[in-house]
């Protein structure tokens, strides 16, 4: 079989058979056009064939995806970076790749926190990183003395009993982050900061408001936790970032309005490097948050007879804020104010006290859930005291036991009954239920799946006749053991099958079902050759 191959303005005939795989394929171009690929730590050089508007894989046959006599595919030479690291995230269990220049590597570890909190929009203060062995990596070391090289995998390890409330903050669901709160006052407040530090980092409006509401300001900076209030000497330089900087970094338009209408101030707040957030909007090109904050800085205040530019306005409150702490100091000169730790309050020294920054669950913490506590029955001794005779009970006791042990009279119970009888929903309630239902169930590729024009041609399915009376049996037999061995049910890798040839976007609709028809045939011929299917078992019939 004849097929044609275009690379770089030139068109050259390849014989080929229809059982080649498309490997084969590319090692014969790499040959005839002489392609020099490679593959190192840094990044590798590959070559791609397209056809019909898809990108076609190694392990794919010819015929497989369409491919007959004359067809034309195009080839081109990729180039692919490797991540200088991969950074495993201990909260949401998914590795993040540092797509950063090798020379991260001599650089400290405080520039690679800053690159991570930019990804997973962890406020540095609650996390460390940890080597693959778990040695914890100080921000003023330098990652060469770790023994970091190209390709190694470090750990994220967030503070323990924390995982639950950070889950809750990345899915913005408030509930969750108001149950897994710390009962500790400091380290109430720090959480509060670091939810609204995320909250703004993701755009969750919800989340937002309700930090907002606790007296959270946007232009505070989160600060660090405070377990390690008297290690000022050692804390990274982005302790001092606010949620209106984090939301400038994100381009979250939205949060950063609220802010601005929540404070003013936001508009002047300034990171360790002296970056306002229209400086920040403006090095990450968020456009349209680079334009809202423009007009805001060039806006008026308006008083009643005078009005007066946002930066004098700014200027004046701040001022202002300060005269107010000042004078507020002045009047408790005679109380006692503690800066930082206390006595008796926990200090976290590194390397000196024990660490933890291990990601420990909230439950395995000491914590206990009040749901629970709700839940839990009592002891089997306690409920053998409780089976005394109601005589032997005092009177309190005795109302409360025949409180709990009273049971509605037969006449009530029967009326009951029938009000249940009655109440039962209908044939159509139970369609309608099932439909919702079924319209709920998610999967990954139906969005995919193109699907013909709806056919208003009347026409009845052929029905279903067993050749003996142990074919069921070893349909079904069947059919478990695809599931088995692939992972998947016959219905979900017709559906994938049905996604992947989606992808040929110049192939006609019944051109892409025959695609998946040889993929789904294909996948079950492997599962015959490589032992997951038996003999004795009839490979399923995947109908697409």
């Amino acid at each position: 079989m004849r097929i044609f191959i275009a690379f770089e303005g030139s068109f050259e005939p390849f014989d080929v058979s229809a059982d080649e795989t498309v490997e084969a394929v590319k090692l014969m171009i790499k040959d005839y056009f002489h392609i020099p690929l490679s593959e190192d730590n840094q990044g590798r050089r590959y070559l791609e064939l397209v056809y019909a508007g898809a990108a076609l894989r190694n392990t794919w046959s010819l015929a497989d995806v369409g491919i007959s006599f004359c067809s034309t595919l195009k080839c081109f030479v990729k180039e692919e970076d490797k991540p200088t690291l991969y950074v495993f995230n201990a909260v949401t269990q998914e590795m993040m790749p540092i797509m950063e220049n090798i020379s991260l590597l001599g650089k400290k570890v405080s520039d690679l926190r800053t690159l991570v909190t930019l990804r997973c929009g962890f406020p540095v203060s609650i996390y460390c990183l940890r080597t693959p062995k778990g040695q914890e990596m100080y921000d003023c070391n330098p990652l060469r003395d770790y023994h970091t090289d190209m390709g190694t995998t470090l750990r994220l390890d967030v503070w323990d009993g924390w995982k639950e409330f950070l889950m809750g903050c990345l899915l913005g669901q408030k509930l969750n982050v108001q149950r897994y709160l710390s009962k500790e006052g400091p380290v109430l407040k720090y959480q509060k900061r670091v939810a609204l530090y995320i909250a703004a980092f993701y755009g969750y409006v919800d989340l937002t408001e309700w930090a907002l509401k606790q007296g959270v300001q946007p232009h505070e900076a989160v600060g660090v936790h405070p377990y390690r209030a008297w290690c000022h000497e050692a804390l990274h330089a982005d302790v001092s970032k606010c949620p209106i900087h984090a939301a400038a970094e994100a381009g979250q338009l939205l949060i950063l309005k609220t802010f601005v209408n929540c404070s003013v101030l936001c508009l002047e707040c300034r990171n360790a490097a002296g970056q306002t957030p229209l400086t920040i909007a403006s090095k990450h090109k968020h456009r349209d948050c680079v334009l809202y904050l423009l007009s805001k800085m060039w806006s008026t205040v308006s008083f009643l007879k005078i009005s007066v530019p946002m930066r004098i306005y700014i200027k004046l409150k701040q001022w202002l804020l300060r005269a107010q702490s000042h004078s507020l100091q002045k009047g408790q000169l005679c109380k006692s104010r503690a800066f930082g730790a206390k006595v008796g309050d926990t200090v976290m020294v590194d390397g000196f006290t024990t660490p933890r920054m291990t990601s420990k669950s909230w439950h395995k913490t000491g914590n206990q859930d009040s749901q629970s506590i709700l839940s839990k029955l009592p002891p089997l001794k306690a409920q053998a005291a409780s089976k005394k005779p109601l005589d032997s009970l005092p009177v309190s006791q005795r109302d409360a036991r025949e409180q709990v042990l009273t049971f509605p009279p037969l006449a009530e119970a029967s009326k009951l009954s029938d009000l249940q009888r009655h109440e039962q929903p209908s044939k159509k309630e139970i369609i309608a239920t099932a439909r919702r239902k079924e319209r709920l169930v998610r999967n990954k590729y139906l969005p995919q799946v193109p699907l013909p024009p709806v056919s208003r041609v009347g026409y009845s399915h052929p029905s279903l006749h067993c050749a003996a009376p142990g074919a069921d049996f070893l349909l079904r037999s069947s059919l478990d053991s695809f599931s088995k061995h692939s992972g998947k049910t016959p219905r979900e890798n017709a559906i994938y099958c049905l996604a992947v040839a989606s992808a040929f976007k110049e192939k006609r609709w019944l051109q892409q079902l025959e695609i998946a028809r040889a993929l789904a045939r294909r996948s079950v011929s492997n599962l015959t050759t490589q032992g997951g299917l038996t003999r004795c078992e009839n490979p399923p019939e995947i109908v697409l």
